[in-house]
């Protein structure tokens, strides 16, 4: 059985979430929860099912980008649909614009993705105020809402019912795509929901939330979860007044985050976890759940097997999809030329599940055959670190060189860079977290060059 290059490559694409729903990703899917302090996942579910099944619920979770919380986020989905409860997942970097978001767009855009998700499961609550609402936000920026509404949205007469009456969700995106795709409509848009929040989430909640969880428990459902998906991308440049647009968001307007009327979990920027106004966040949330990085080596540096095991597995299996775990171990140099080489790229990834696709994605394109070389990987790595060393400063290289000697970083505004830009890692022992350089980086000649 010959691995087929071309497939091996899009296998390995390291912008593909897995779905937990698919037989064909469920065969790839590595569960890495053993090595990652913790079961997770399984916190989260046993929060909703078992502790508050009919009360809110709002947590908030975060991980490096690209560290796999999308494909844990689509488990818990598939998860808490077998105990049957309605959920709504969502990406909101569809629906928003991330380097300018406001509480009005956020509140709309979970408005619009859970009426979208209730009508397909035909529970359409009246929500009259609330379109009363949405009416007059239109009629107040109407002319050039509708002129660019009805150019760009030429969707809209498939939300309309057989009442005749436009659908709550296409009545709502109306609004968030003009919002998302204009920033001048934005401000104003924002201007006028902004001093009617409290009013807009009571409509959310009494017209919309409300209702349908009444009519998803006639249907034997037994409640509503809206996860909210990358909100951990929103850029962090200040707003307008000087605020940080991530502490504006997650703590100046927790109020309305947290107010929610069904189970909600928002994905959160990790840099917020090293902010100095963290303290504040965790009085307006519980303690946020940190995804931490699968460990190929412990705080002393000594080799971290089972998370070494489990990166191999997960390289392995896309290539040999249908074998068990031992006989995918025994075909590693059918891919690689020796064993030790897919170590390198393991070790070399720091356990950052999306970079270590990437790496690997870019050497198979690099070799365009197998098995695949060391040499190569080493230029595939050798580039990379060219990448990540350019917008290095001075300052940020002593930050990493004490990273480097200490495992740890304090909550400075400098090692909320590092983190952001993925060139510190966070792992997690025994409960205990510590940090590293990422692996590509530690070879630096200027980490080498100091102390």
């Amino acid at each position: 059985m010959t691995v087929d290059v071309r497939k091996f490559f899009q296998a390995t694409n390291p912008s593909r979430t897995l779905v937990a729903g698919d037989p064909e990703d469920q065969k790839v899917y590595i569960d890495f929860s053993s090595v990652r302090g913790g079961k997770i996942i399984e916190e989260l579910k046993t929060n909703i099912t078992f502790f508050s099944p009919d009360e809110p619920t709002c947590v908030l979770f975060t991980g490096h980008i690209g560290c796999g919380k999308s494909t844990e986020l689509l488990k818990l989905k598939a998860e808490l649909e077998a105990e049957g409860f309605h959920v709504v997942y969502f990406e909101s970097s569809e629906d928003l614009e991330m380097a300018d978001v406001d509480i009005g767009d956020v509140l709309l855009a979970i408005a619009k993705r859970i009426s979208e998700s209730l009508e397909q499961a035909n529970v359409t609550p009246q929500a009259k105020g609330f379109r009363a609402l949405l009416d007059n936000t239109i009629k107040v920026l109407t002319t050039e809402v509708d002129v660019k509404a009805k150019a760009k949205l030429p969707g809209l007469e498939a939300g309309i019912s057989s009442k005749g009456e436009v659908s709550l969700s296409a009545g709502i995106a109306e609004l968030t795509v003009v919002a998302k795709n204009d920033q001048g409509l934005r401000e104003r848009l924002n201007q006028y929901l902004g001093p009617q929040k409290n009013k807009l989430l009571d409509a959310i909640n009494k017209e919309l939330l409300e209702p349908a969880i009444a009519q998803l428990k006639q249907q034997g459902k037994k409640g509503l979860v809206a996860i909210v998906d990358n909100l951990d991308r929103v850029d962090n440049r200040a707003k307008s007044f000087g605020r940080p647009q991530q502490e504006y968001l997650f703590i100046d307007q927790s109020e309305c985050l947290t107010r929610l009327n069904c189970h909600v979990v928002y994905t959160m920027p990790l840099a917020l976890k090293f902010s100095n106004e963290y303290g504040m966040l965790t009085q307006r949330y519980e303690e946020p759940k940190v995804l931490p990085m699968v460990p190929v080596q412990f705080q002393d540096g000594s080799i971290c097997e089972e998370g070494l095991v489990l990166l191999q597995q997960m390289v392995i299996a896309r290539a040999f999809p249908d074998l068990e775990t031992a006989q995918r171990l025994e075909k590693i140099t059918e891919i690689f030329d020796q064993p030790g080489t897919l170590d390198r790229l393991c070790f070399a990834s720091g356990g950052h599940v999306r970079d270590l696709l990437r790496l690997l994605n870019d050497w198979i394109k690099k070799s365009r055959q197998l098995p695949l070389t060391v040499a190569t990987l080493e230029e595939v790595i050798r580039a990379r670190r060219n990448e990540m060393v350019l917008p290095i400063t001075d300052d940020e290289w002593e930050l990493l060189r004490q990273v480097q000697q200490r495992k740890k970083v304090s909550g400075d505004q400098g090692y909320q860079t590092l983190i952001r830009s993925r060139l510190v890692f966070e792992y997690r022992d025994h409960g205990e977290s510590w940090f590293d350089v990422n692996p590509i980086l530690a070879e630096a000649r200027e980490l080498k060059g100091h102390g």
